[in-house]
């Protein structure tokens, strides 16, 4: 391999989506198929290898071989589906390993001292071990280098490290025939290339039915003894540059990170003064500036949408107008329209909510005011029992349905014309309302869009507005940070929060002059179309990245592909 050409256009094919432990996967893929290596004709053929195996089968009795009647293993086609290079050979896995059980024990055999009893576990995520006193037949225990295969949930080849220990039933021990002198390092790889193919296929689970017979009938693509050593060392060779790349990508992506946890920190700063006010911009401005280059990950521009909310929401996206109606002049008139409403609807409360989490307010501009939710809207609220659902009929819009900032149409939901003309009681939204979810999930918030009737389920609230605040400037209010923390410190319940509505009336919302909201509602629907823009380009820079990586990995392997033509 090229490994200049690799590093030369490491920085554009390192945005490429999983694009190292691609290269892991392209090696050993080429590895198995004999394209990594050039063949070299002197080389005993594979063929000449298999004769001496099968001679020495035939010269004694393995334990857990073939059912009797069945000494030899037939090919699978779907296994053998890629053609070999000269030399090279197919072979059932059982012609080359005796795959040896693991042994199942019952909790009174499992104590805190003896031989250690190896688990699936503990080759994956458990430091926990257990041990036994039994003394049992020497195929059971496993040694330092022994090769071994998980079968079970957790799955893949391991090359035991050490010490002795006893195996577990979930494991089998592929005992190659030692004194052939196979190379197990390559039959290490190539196990930990048929795992990952059964993995990226999506039929993974079919290894939780995987039987020992099935493993025998493993068709492997067995090279010449010599050049299975040169295939392992060229496979060393390469891991080892892909550990390099990996660790300078990590670097690279951390020095990122910090670098827009930086930016971003210094633009969520209080910033009280008019001095404090400019260097806001002033960190704003270089923020958006070179964002672009910043941003290599969906959650870099999922961080600048969410401190977008922030700054709408603390007075920072817009400068304030003087001219502007205050605040205090338009909830005059919003208080005024919802006790004319609570004249005549209970739903509407008559008096101002007392405020909840006070102390958690954040900092707004001065011309802002701060009201409780019920100050600002009438709760239509349908929890409780939710209709009997029907394929078609009168759309029922569910808390599955209200995502942040959109209502999807998606899972359809649909009651009766009769169930709606029960059900709809309570009121009915209306469009620019805003729905707003109460648990599972909660705190996601949309304003209403949707044409023609529709039925709201349980752990939905519409907020019918009485006039101070926009529709849209609320949404994002709801959505933000410093809100959601409120509410989440504010809300119920251990596995699924969820909020009472006689809490969510007294949460406390800020409320910018009218105008003010509108020019905020205008720069967050600019700044999220950049972050749209961003994620476009995102998409397109990993696919160009994937493709480039695909060239760059061929191009490299060239003259080792050429060899193999």
């Amino acid at each position: 391999m090229n490994q200049e050409q690799l590093l030369k256009h490491f920085d554009r094919i390192v945005d490429a989506p999983d694009a190292v432990p691609r290269l892991r996967r392209f090696i050993l893929d080429l590895a198995v198929r004999g394209k990594l290596e050039e063949q070299d004709p002197d080389d005993e053929p594979a063929a000449e290898l298999l004769k001496r195996i099968q001679a020495t089968k035939a010269g004694r009795n393995l334990k857990d071989r073939a059912k009797p009647g069945k000494g030899k293993y037939i090919a699978d086609t779907d296994q053998t589906a890629y053609q070999l290079p000269s030399g090279w050979t197919w072979v059932s896995l059982a012609d080359l390993t005796a795959v040896l059980n693991g042994r199942a024990y019952s909790k009174n055999e499992l104590l805190d001292e003896g031989t250690p009893v190896l688990r699936v576990g503990n080759l994956f995520t458990s430091d926990h071990w257990y041990y036994s006193n039994l003394t049992l037949d020497d195929d059971k225990y496993c040694d330092e280098g022994d090769l071994l295969f998980s079968w079970s949930a957790s799955f893949g080849p391991f090359i035991w490290p050490g010490p002795k220990v006893i195996y577990h039933y979930h494991i089998w021990k592929l005992s190659l025939h030692d004194e052939l002198n196979l190379d197990k390092n390559y039959f290490y790889r190539f196990l930990l290339h048929k795992t990952q193919e059964i993995k990226d296929s999506g039929h993974g689970v079919s290894m939780l039915h995987m039987t020992k017979e099935k493993m025998e009938l493993v068709q492997v693509p067995l090279p010449p003894l010599a050049e299975q050593h040169r295939i392992v060392a060229k496979v060393d060779e390469l891991m080892a540059l892909c550990d390099r790349l990996e660790a300078a990508q990590n670097k690279r992506e951390q020095r990122r990170d910090r670098l827009v946890a930086a930016s971003l920190s210094r633009i969520n700063q209080p910033a009280p003064s008019a001095e404090g006010e400019t260097t806001l911009r002033e960190h704003a401005r270089f923020h958006l500036i070179h964002f672009p280059r910043l941003t290599t990950r969906p959650e870099h521009i999922k961080t600048l949408r969410q401190t977008i909310l922030n700054l709408a929401v603390r007075g920072r996206l817009v400068p304030q107008d003087q001219n502007d109606e205050p605040a205090s002049t338009t909830l005059v008139k919003n208080d005024t329209n919802r006790k004319a409403i609570a004249s005549h609807d209970r739903r509407a409360d008559a008096d101002a909510q007392e405020l909840l989490a006070q102390d958690a307010r954040w900092n707004v501009p001065a011309s802002w005011c701060w009201r409780g939710v019920a100050d600002l809207a009438l709760f239509i609220d349908y929890r409780g029992k939710t209709p009997t659902k029907l394929k078609s009929g009168v759309r029922l819009i569910t808390a599955k349905n209200v995502k942040p900032g959109v209502i999807n149409h998606y899972p359809e939901e649909f009651i009766s014309e009769d169930v709606y003309s029960s059900w709809m009681t309570r009121g009915i939204p209306k469009d620019g309302d805003v729905l707003f979810t109460t648990e599972a999930p909660m705190g996601n918030a949309a304003v209403v869009h949707i044409p023609g009737r529709f039925a709201l389920a349980q752990r939905v609230i519409n907020f019918s507005l009485y006039g101070a605040i926009d529709a849209d400037f609320l949404v994002l209010q709801l959505l933000s940070e410093p809100f959601q923390a409120i509410l989440s410190k504010t809300a119920t319940g251990m596995t699924a929060k969820g909020i009472k509505a006689a809490k969510l009336k007294r949460l406390p919302l800020t409320i910018p002059p009218l105008a003010e909201q509108h020019r905020i509602v205008a720069k967050v629907d600019e700044l999220m179309a950049v972050c749209d823009q961003l994620e476009a380009n995102l998409t397109t820079t990993q696919t160009d990245s994937r493709r480039l990586l695909e060239a760059v990995l061929r191009d490299a392997l060239a003259p080792a592909l050429e060899a193999a033509a």
